[in-house]
């Protein structure tokens, strides 16, 4: 068996030399023999003088001591069983099975190597439901989702695909990576998604309105963002606060602010003041 590999509950994954064991078992079957034939003794033994004291033909002595050897041999023969009872547990422990059907995702042993008692030789993941993990940005978390509901797609094959519940969210920013761990369930998963698999997920936000600007049109009003609007009757500027939904790697996303059809300075912002004229562009950034 190898990293992988799908196992069924009960399969074999590795045998141990199972001679010494096998000895073991062989001479507590003889242990066991033994101790019956010494309690068949003891027993016929402890009859015949319980027999011979009810008549008065014996001693309470000699009577005493049959019904302790009695005793003796039934103790010898409960502790033979339970060493044969342990040396085959320890015969059994050779065999090593598969708890649960699932996937091998370990190994830690190989054929010949001379193994410790009690040491993990496979890692299986069960088989049922699994998660799909994604490493994703903060600023995702600053819009609302629609639904908690996820399609999962496989990447070697786009037409495999499932639907997943957002299950887990990281508490913690990753500090390498500025990146926050998300789990999503999947209840019913494709065979061809298999442990491992590469897989991308994608999700519906709520719509909303938005004005999308470049980072070069962001100003500031008593340390708030803003942008400069020009009037076009008069060709002049005026700031005007904002609000900023989402910082992203070249742009803005713009909440709040801005109308249908204001014209907005994108260029040259740190060089205006307040009702100072300027002149438009051919094609005024909107």
């Amino acid at each position: 068996m190898d990293i992988g590999d799908h196992v069924t509950a009960d399969q074999v994954l590795a045998r141990l030399d199972p001679r010494p064991q096998e000895a073991d078992v062989e001479a507590a079957k003889a242990g066991v023999q033994s101790a019956e034939a010494q309690l068949k003794q003891a027993t016929a033994t402890f009859q015949r003088q319980k027999a011979l004291i009810d008549s008065g033909f014996t001693t309470r002595t000699t009577f005493d001591q049959a019904e302790q050897s009695l005793r003796t041999a039934q103790a010898s023969l409960d502790s033979a069983n339970n060493q044969l009872t342990s040396a085959r547990n320890q015969l059994s422990y050779t065999i090593l099975k598969a708890g649960e059907s699932g996937v091998i995702t370990a190994r830690f042993a190989e054929t010949g190597q001379v193994v410790e008692q009690a040491r993990a030789v496979f890692t299986i993941a069960k088989d049922g439901p699994r998660d799909a993990v994604f490493d994703v940005y903060e600023a995702i978390f600053a819009q609302v989702p629609d639904d908690a509901k996820a399609e999962i797609t496989l990447v070697s094959n786009p037409k495999v695909t499932a639907e997943g519940t957002v299950r887990e969210v990281a508490p913690a920013v990753d500090t390498n990576t500025g990146t926050v761990r998300v789990k999503v369930g999947i209840p019913q998963t494709p065979p061809a998604m298999t442990l491992g698999a590469v897989v991308t997920g994608s999700g519906n936000l709520k719509s909303s309105k938005a004005v999308i600007l470049p980072w070069g049109a962001l100003f500031e009003i008593d340390g708030k963002p803003a942008v400069w609007i020009v009037d076009p009757r008069t060709n002049t500027v005026s700031l005007r606060p904002i609000v900023v939904d989402a910082y992203l790697k070249d742009r803005i996303i713009v909440a709040s602010g801005l109308n249908s059809g204001d014209v907005v300075v994108t260029a040259g912002v740190q060089y205006l003041r307040p009702q100072q004229k300027v002149a438009l562009a051919n094609e005024p950034a909107r």
